[in-house]
């Protein structure tokens, strides 16, 4: 482990990125972090995780590991009852990664994250995340009276997300919950892959609670904006309203609070298994499983049980709805003075379709080339005629099988 500080240059058709960075954990910049450009007026660049198994497919074992070695970061100790969130759509998975490791150590840690999916059921509360491409969030109640109340009175709120800079979503959440009925909050916690606070006045922005960030690399970044003027048109992918399509059980999971984030798993390997009776499974040495949207946790916990069981390449990445523009970029590395011209962004290509929630938004798939992979296994928390026709046709042709309930 080292604190020893680094730089990189990263240039972008619309500005340029300097980041200054310190690892604290076993992972260096490389390992978590590639670049790419937002299609958002709001924030030019993305940083493109190499762990979260979102936009870059990414064996299960390194996700694991990941999830775990964040989850270390966390102190013994806590006042409890603690409540586990995570930031829709990017973190849902890291949330339960890091909820379940820490259930080694708080078994009664709740688990619930935000959504953008507008659900039956009472609302706990919302709040904004204002840099976002969708910035609204809901937060639902639980339906167990019980668990209503243990997250009313919650001492230790753990928010987990990717990437995090000034904190102030962190700081929305916590006055939005506090709002909401838990002033019984001693501390907060942010847990996140990146922390882009370093070199800030270390302070605590919360009046009541002690304040912790834990994170796998700290660093701060500074963006230039090119000279000339950009018209970036967005497309409109910031609704939170309901769909014209059910979500069903398997999938609807975490968006109310939780104990159990596997209860469902059983059911999702008993659909894969059922559609798999009819393909010859010996022929399978590179799998592709892909989580759609929100619903990623449950599928990731399928590719992790298929490389366990079947010992085959197995990765993962998942739908989004976040949009991201592809072209070219140059880095250079301060440390060693040397400059690389990269003819790709860590987002090397983007299939574009409709959703397969009846909203009428425009979902993405970043880096997946079907001819990489002996079989792709699309997991979707819809019924399974809800998806666009892209992927029926895919379907027909056996690249890809479609797993839903229905």
């Amino acid at each position: 482990m080292s604190n020893f500080t680094q730089h990189r240059l990263v240039l972008l058709s619309r500005g340029r990125l300097e980041l200054t960075y310190q690892t604290k954990s076993g992972y260096q910049l490389d390992d978590l972090l590639g670049f790419a450009e937002r299609i958002n007026p709001k924030r030019a660049f993305l940083f493109v995780s190499k762990v979260l198994g979102r936009h870059i497919p990414v064996a299960p074992d390194q996700m694991r590991s990941a999830f775990e070695c964040l989850a270390e970061q966390i102190c013994d100790n806590l006042p409890q009852p603690i409540l586990v969130f995570g930031m829709a759509e990017t973190a849902v998975g890291l949330s339960a990664g890091v909820h379940q490791t820490l259930q080694r150590r708080y078994p009664n840690a709740i688990l619930l994250n935000s959504t953008r999916h507008a659900q039956a059921g009472d609302l706990l509360t919302t709040f904004r995340e204002d840099h976002s491409h969708a910035s609204q969030h809901l937060i639902y109640q639980s339906d167990d009276l019980a668990i209503r109340q243990q997250i009313l009175s919650a001492k230790t709120l753990i928010m987990v997300d990717d990437e995090a800079s000034t904190g102030k979503t962190c700081q929305n959440l916590v006055n939005a919950l506090i709002q909401a009925g838990l002033n019984q909050l001693e501390q907060v916690h942010l847990a996140t892959l990146v922390d882009w606070s370093l070199g800030q006045v270390s302070s605590n922005p919360f009046s009541q609670q002690r304040f912790f960030r834990h994170h796998l690399l700290a660093g701060q970044w500074i963006w230039t904006d090119t000279a000339h003027n950009h018209n970036i048109q967005m497309p409109n992918v910031a609704t939170t309203k309901a769909g014209s399509q059910p979500l069903l059980p398997t999938g609807n999971w975490g968006r109310k609070p939780t104990l159990n984030s596997t209860e469902f798993l059983p059911n999702l390997l008993k659909n894969l298994y059922k559609q798999l009776e009819n393909i010859d499974k010996c022929h399978l040495k590179r799998v592709l499983v892909l989580g759609s949207n929100e619903f990623v946790w449950l599928p990731f916990l399928l590719a992790e049980c298929l490389a366990d069981d079947w010992q085959i390449n197995v990765k993962f990445a998942a739908l989004t709805r976040s949009p991201i523009a592809i072209d070219n970029q140059t880095t250079n590395n301060q440390t060693t003075n040397k400059q690389a011209t990269n003819s790709q962004t860590a987002v090397k290509s983007v299939l574009s379709f409709t959703d397969n929630y009846g909203l009428g938004m425009t979902n993405f798939v970043y880096n997946v080339d079907f001819d990489a992979w002996d079989l792709v296994i699309l997991c979707i928390e819809t019924p399974s005629d809800s998806v666009d026709s892209l992927w029926q046709n895919l379907a027909e042709q056996g690249k890809v099988l479609i797993l839903a309930e229905g």
